[in-house]
């Protein structure tokens, strides 16, 4: 069983910057890819970005050059750096990680840009 409960979500004005993370804890093994997902109101959840344990990274057009994910596998962390934030970016984000073909998520974190 996976834990994930992310932190650093809040308000922030337009052009700000923002920093998730997102911490892995419980029995397990190895994690495998680690990513952030967000659900604006009234839209469904959508890809923000992932990680695979390797490094290996891929992001959604509309964050690409502005968010940096990033993970520590000895601390079982992931993180995701905001950068040039605007009020599109508004949304609940959630953590999710896979292990053995199953998903955990975390419980999510608001995330409200104002202009």
């Amino acid at each position: 069983q996976v834990q994930l409960v992310e932190s650093g979500g809040g308000l922030v004005q337009a052009g700000g910057s923002l920093r998730l993370s997102c911490a892995a804890s419980g029995s397990f093994g190895i994690i495998g890819t680690m990513a952030w997902y967000r659900q604006a109101p009234e839209k469904s959840r959508e890809l923000v970005a992932s990680i695979t344990r390797g490094g290996f990274t891929n992001y959604a057009a509309s964050v690409k050059g502005r968010f940096i994910i990033s993970r520590d596998n000895a601390k079982n962390t992931v993180y995701l750096q905001m950068n040039s934030l605007n009020p599109e970016d508004t949304a609940v984000y959630y953590c999710n990680a896979a292990k053995l073909g199953l998903e955990y998520w975390g419980q999510g974190t608001q995330v409200t840009v104002s202009s």
